[in-house]
């Protein structure tokens, strides 16, 4: 955790213990200071006790998780202005104070209602709210007034000493006042109430699930603050009542929270959206997938067409972004590469403007899902490049040796031929004139070049042996095992002849494999053995030598890369002591079998 954030953590959190500890200390002062036939049931204080602390717990959540720090200070504010009137009995003789605070002991209420119309944005979005916010205000600032200037409260409430501030006794019209701003409170909590409740029912999907709990508790706080004011007004109260009240109060930040909280869960499951369309954009999955994750069955993906140059969806309607098609309830949200190409414009539920974090995800995770696309299909192409790249490399090479096998033994082998016949008959010659020490050098001569002809003929048997070329792995395969030194069983299967690139392939696998056997195996036997498994030719190679082969050597590696470049497939098997095993596996390709 980053030392910024620590520290702005252990301010918070003690700010949010002096809050608590200043009202659990009104509370407790003011019940010890009530005479106890006076006093209030002790489950109802400790319930009244326990609402500033869930505003406060609250407080700390919406700090961490919170659209803004508007909903969080006023959770922090409301445990200070929570003010039981027992409180007035333990300040009573403070002249001074006990005005101010019987003057501030319902803002609470205020508090309440503006973090009412603030949620769950985290601010007031029109001006009808900030009407309501502000005559709020205005009203309880001129309680305030009313009770400095013209407020001295009951005998039943307090036996405060004489305000200090009182400017006229008139104990009717502070009366009238009092009731009055309660009538206020109860009509501007009502106005509240409804328009938040005609909100949710006629919102979208996505509005309600947003705001699916605060109606029901401030519908319930409404109905007791009503209930409560009529009761002050005629004198009387009920108990229960009381405790509905304070259970609906401790509510709204509980729903409040709740519901950001949920609207941060959207935002989680982005995360979801992401790996279900890690493997590129699939138009039709993608809408529907970004529907159940906004719970907003009315999103539409409008893609980028570039031959159009316009948006349209998977099924090819276009986007129609006239005046006359634009609702009220709908929100457009364009989403563009990094380099400002635009990719598409999804039309989503307009209550989803308000979660820009949530919008942002989403967008972010289309962006990406679109590169991952194309950037895996730009590798895949490649991939494919690559593969037909080396096949034709191999091709070339086999046809280039082929090539050179066919000028060595039609040029220089031939050429060589003839020049041994010519110094044979030259020789002949020289004996038959007596001369017998030019035929015994040219005898040396012909030994020679019979050595030169007998080493480039095996030149040109690996560079491309003639019978491959003319008889298949059927033939070229034994005539390979019988020049290893270590006894080779062979069993080639396939009949007919096979692409010329696999037969090559499979030829120079197995003559390398040979190859190491004679050199590196310590064996005594090996098997070869050649057959047609589906469309691809199966070879293995066996020994019964030390084993301990690696892919690493090469041998191995240059077998392995001959293999791969015709998309075969080479696996190892050499334990320590156990012999060797290669399998290689090539796919015919188009070719097939040639009968």
């Amino acid at each position: 955790m980053a030392p910024g954030r620590r520290g702005r953590i252990i301010k918070r959190s003690i700010v949010i213990a002096l809050v608590v500890a200043a009202s659990l200390m009104m509370e407790i002062s003011g019940f010890l200071a009530t005479p106890e036939s006076l006093r209030r049931e002790v489950s109802w204080t400790t319930l009244h006790a326990i609402v500033p602390l869930v505003f406060a717990a609250c407080a700390g959540v919406a700090w961490a998780i919170g659209p803004s720090r508007l909903p969080a200070r006023l959770m922090v504010v409301f445990p200070l202005v929570w003010i039981p009137l027992s409180f007035l009995r333990a300040i009573e003789h403070v002249s001074w104070l006990w005005p101010f605070v019987y003057g501030v002991h319902l803002w609470w209420a205020v508090l309440t209602g503006i973090l009412v119309l603030v949620y769950p944005r985290g601010r007031l979005i029109d001006a009808v709210d900030r009407w309501i916010a502000g005559i709020a205000l205005v009203t309880s600032v001129g309680y305030l007034l009313g009770v400095l200037l013209l407020g001295q409260p009951s005998p039943e409430v307090c036996d405060c000493t004489p305000n200090p501030y009182l400017v006229a006794d008139a104990p009717g019209v502070f009366a009238v006042l009092d009731v009055g701003y309660r009538l206020i409170g109860v009509v501007l909590a009502i106005v509240i109430a409804v328009r938040l409740l005609v909100r949710w029912v006629r919102g979208s999907v996505p509005a309600r699930t947003v705001a699916f709990l605060m109606p029901v508790a401030l519908i319930a706080w409404v109905v007791t603050l009503a209930t409560q004011a009529a009761a002050y007004a005629s004198g009387s109260a009920d108990l229960v009542v009381d405790t509905v009240s304070l259970v609906a109060i401790a509510s709204i930040p509980v729903s409040f929270v709740a519901g950001i909280a949920h609207a941060r869960n959207m935002r989680a499951r982005v995360a979801d959206l992401m790996r279900i369309t890690r493997e590129g954009a699939d138009r039709g999955l993608w809408a529907e997938s970004l529907a159940r994750t906004l719970r907003d069955a009315s999103v539409r993906v409008y893609w980028w067409d570039e031959e159009r140059a316009g948006y349209a969806d998977a099924s090819g309607e276009p986007l129609d972004d006239g005046p006359g098609s634009r609702r009220a309830d709908h929100g457009l949200l364009p989403v563009s590469s990094p380099t400002g190409v635009p990719i598409a414009v999804i039309r989503h539920d307009r209550v989803l403007t308000d979660n820009m974090r949530l919008l942002d995800g989403v967008s972010s995770a289309l962006r990406l899902s679109v590169d991952n696309g194309r950037l895996r299909s730009e590798i895949e192409r490649t991939l494919e490049q690559v593969r037909e790249s080396r096949s034709r490399i191999v091709e070339a090479g086999d046809e280039a040796r082929r090539r050179i096998e066919r000028d060595l033994h039609d040029g220089a082998q031939q050429q060589l031929v003839s020049l041994g016949m010519r110094l044979r008959l030259a020789a002949n010659q020289a004996r038959d004139r007596g001369v017998e020490p030019v035929g015994v050098e040219l005898d040396a001569t012909i030994a020679m070049l019979n050595q030169a002809l007998r080493e480039l003929r095996e030149l040109a048997h690996g560079i491309h042996p003639s019978l491959l070329s003319s008889g298949g792995l059927a033939l070229a395969v034994p005539e390979l095992a019988g020049r290893c030194p270590v006894p080779i069983e062979i069993d080639v299967q396939p009949e007919g002849r096979l692409p010329e690139v696999v037969e090559s392939t499979a030829y120079f696998a197995v003559s390398e494999a040979l190859a190491n056997i004679a050199k590196h195996a310590g064996a005594t036997r090996g098997w070869v053995r050649a057959a047609l498994v589906g469309d691809e030719l199966e070879l293995v190679v066996r020994d019964n030598g030390v084993g301990g082969a690696s892919h690493g050597g090469s041998g191995m590696l240059g077998i392995a890369d001959r293999v791969d470049a015709v998309g075969g497939r080479f696996h190892l098997d050499s334990p320590p002591g156990a012999g060797t095993t290669i399998t290689i596996r090539i796919p015919l390709g188009r070719g097939g079998l040639v009968p």
